[in-house]
């Protein structure tokens, strides 16, 4: 179990079930949300108090924010179970010590973002080929 708010603290995020790692992602869209590099973790039985902001991103995903301090809440395909999304690391102290596990679009980062570590990669390539709604999401 995880707990975490916004920026402001006007939103609290809890979810029931973490995996205790962090990915990475290098995708276009991803890079224009983030700044550079999208980090987040999967959850489930995640349940939201207070005021947030969704966003369609895409034909299978929004993105949720807190309009008031600018904080990045989670992406979440919109074909996933209620109650599970790809939740923000910063969100809460508790991830700060978990592991990056895996890359994805790893060839299509940003040169100032481009990681080191040992975690699983994937290129834009691989990622749609075994994911082909996502196609045209990269650079």
């Amino acid at each position: 179990m995880i707990e975490g708010h916004c920026l402001c603290g006007a939103v609290r995020v809890r979810a029931e079930t973490v995996p205790g790692w962090v990915g990475a992602w290098h995708c276009r869209m991803c890079q224009r949300w983030s700044g550079g590099v999208f980090a987040c973790f999967p959850a489930c039985g995640v349940t939201v108090e207070g005021p947030v902001t969704r966003h369609a991103s895409s034909g299978f995903a929004e993105r949720a924010f807190r309009a008031v301090c600018g904080s990045h809440l989670w992406m979440r395909d919109t074909d996933a179970p209620e109650g599970s999304c790809e939740l923000m690391p910063g969100l809460s102290d508790k991830a700060a010590d978990w592991p990056l596990r895996s890359e994805v679009y790893a060839d299509c980062a940003m040169a100032s973002m481009r990681l080191s570590g040992a975690e699983r990669r994937a290129t834009k390539a691989e990622y749609e080929r075994k994911n082909p709604h996502v196609e045209g999401v990269g650079p």
